[in-house]
């Protein structure tokens, strides 16, 4: 698939066919971990898939009300992959508390920015890109739920940034979705040029 297809077929799903994906598909899709950026190459990220139908039921249960109470479809439920995206922030001070990172007194550098919950944005849509590449669809939700990193099984030293879900979507994916066409502000808007 060339590139600007896997960008344009990278859309935020609610609709999925219980069809299972194929773990060679899914091994592809989460070895972007690899790739994923990570400040001073700390790997930090941490992934949790989860194919299991009972635990995957207990997410939903857990995530998914929320969204039946917005008038939403269950989708979380029918999805019939969850990764579960974590960072261990420990690794990026591990890290930058190394001899090559500490500045001229031995002192960590200030973190100006969370850069274990940036690099965790970037893994999710690498997440994404491969799924799409793989013709899959994926959604996202956040850790929003009580209880939900302990249910996943997440160590106590790594944060839950949110669960992408996968699957192939129940919708036609080239079909255009003009509601965000109309939504979408113009380029110059939103990049300035210097």
């Amino acid at each position: 698939m060339e590139f600007a297809d896997v960008l344009r077929a990278r859309r935020m799903v609610r609709t999925y066919r219980p069809d299972p994906v194929p773990e060679d598909v899914l091994r592809r899709v989460v070895k972007v971990v690899h790739r994923a950026p990570s400040a001073g190459f700390s790997q930090g990220h941490r992934l949790i898939v989860i194919t299991d139908p009972e635990l995957r039921r207990e997410v939903a249960d857990l995530a998914e009300p929320w969204y039946l109470e917005s008038g939403m479809e269950p989708w979380i439920s029918v999805a019939p992959v969850l990764i579960v995206v974590g960072v261990r922030e420990e690794s990026y001070h591990e890290r930058y508390r190394q001899p090559d990172k500490v500045d001229e007194n031995g002192n960590e550098a200030e973190w100006p920015v969370p850069y274990w919950w940036f690099d965790s944005g970037s893994l999710l849509v690498m997440l994404q890109l491969a799924a799409a590449n793989e013709g899959l669809a994926t959604g996202f939700f956040g850790p929003h739920a009580e209880g939900l990193a302990e249910l996943v099984g997440l160590p106590k030293d790594v944060g839950l940034a949110g669960i992408l879900t996968l699957g192939y979507s129940d919708a036609d994916p080239k079909a255009p979705v003009p509601r965000l066409d109309q939504r979408r502000m113009p380029l110059d808007d939103l990049v300035t040029w210097r």
